[in-house]
């Protein structure tokens, strides 16, 4: 792998790719869309750019590699927003031209399905960011999460060192796109009870690599995962999907990067808050309580077994559950738990 740099960093007026590399949800969705469109606009000051597919499903994996082999070509865009995530994006990645994103690198911003770009930008030496939707975090509904849109704000703008904050309240359940009424109130949220720590006390300083679990799982299988040494000493972030994988596939997905050799080598491991709750698994309150504490014994489980003195944090909220946090992906971040402080370079 090659040394991770952090590429420039657009400005308010800039204009700035918005694409869709995996899911073209745009279009059955455009008034979610839309939503996101103008807070880009008046929230951030940025003119979004979009590309031959970002309204399209199903478009050939070859055209949505075009465009954002074309985002990064472009020398009058300054960053890149995915619109969602999706399934299918490892079916894009082969045709990216390397040369062209290692030439021209920009801040990519995405998650879920995305950590295929991700991992993908970080084994070209370019620092992403794991989180920012157009459609999730952009257009959500009622009013923007005060949480996510300062972090994005700042990893958009602001270089330097940014300290994560646990939210004061959080939500698994969005409301339905499918019903436009719903964008005018904001999704039903829950109380937070901040991060759970575990581990020894010290400071950890490292690399992040990660993402979406099941994503990494699907990396794994494709043999498109660095060298263990190229992951040696980096900070391990996971979460997971509203697939809601059940506690034994967490287990042994990580049990599987155990044996690869990876788990070993992660100092410190950030867990995002588990999404418990979706459309077709409507969970009661005590379920979802349930569930993730299912995932919180797998996570331990794995670690105890192949990194035993990582320094580990539950529940902070970069996944699939609102707010969400932007975090630097092969980026610097500090984990302490003698302060229980989590900082992340942007």
């Amino acid at each position: 792998m090659e040394s991770l740099s952090y590429p420039p960093k657009p400005r308010p007026g800039d204009r700035v790719a918005v694409v869709s590399p995996s899911a073209g949800l745009p279009a059955i969705f455009p008034h979610v869309y839309e939503l996101g469109l103008r807070r880009l606009r008046e929230e951030f000051g940025l003119e979004p750019v979009e590309f031959p597919t970002t309204r399209v499903m199903g478009a050939d994996p070859r055209d949505r590699a075009r465009d954002v082999t074309a985002a990064f070509a472009d020398p009058t865009i300054t960053a890149v927003l995915a619109t969602v995530g999706g399934d299918d994006l490892i079916t894009v990645t082969p045709y990216l031209d390397d040369a062209v994103l290692r030439a021209n690198p920009k801040p990519y911003f995405g998650y879920s399905d995305n950590t295929n770009i991700l991992n993908h930008l970080h084994r070209l030496g370019i620092v992403a960011y794991h989180g920012g939707s157009v459609l999730v975090h952009l257009g959500r509904p009622g009013a923007p999460h005060p949480l996510t849109f300062d972090s994005l704000r700042a990893a958009l703008f602001t270089p330097g060192w940014y300290d994560l904050t646990p939210a004061p309240e959080w939500g698994d359940q969005p409301n339905d796109w499918r019903d436009p009424a719903t964008l005018a109130h904001e999704p039903a949220m829950l109380p937070g009870a901040g991060w759970r720590w575990q581990g020894p006390a010290g400071v950890v300083r490292g690399r992040t690599w990660g993402g979406n679990l099941e994503i990494l799982h699907w990396l794994l299988a494709a043999d498109r995962v660095g060298a263990v040494a190229d992951h040696e000493g980096e900070v391990l972030i996971i979460e997971t999907s509203e697939e809601l994988p059940s506690a034994t596939e967490v287990y042994r997905i990580l049990r599987n990067l155990g044996e690869r050799g990876l788990l070993a080598g992660f100092p410190a491991v950030l867990v995002g808050r588990a999404k418990a709750w979706d459309f077709d698994r409507p969970h009661t309150p005590e379920q979802r309580r349930a569930y993730a504490d299912e995932q919180r014994s797998a996570v331990i489980r794995a670690l105890n077994e192949y990194r035993p003195d990582a320094v580990v944090v539950f529940d902070v909220d970069f996944g699939h559950t609102d707010p969400q946090l932007i975090i630097p992906y092969g980026g610097e971040a500090v984990v302490d738990s003698v302060q229980r402080r989590i900082s992340v370079r942007y």
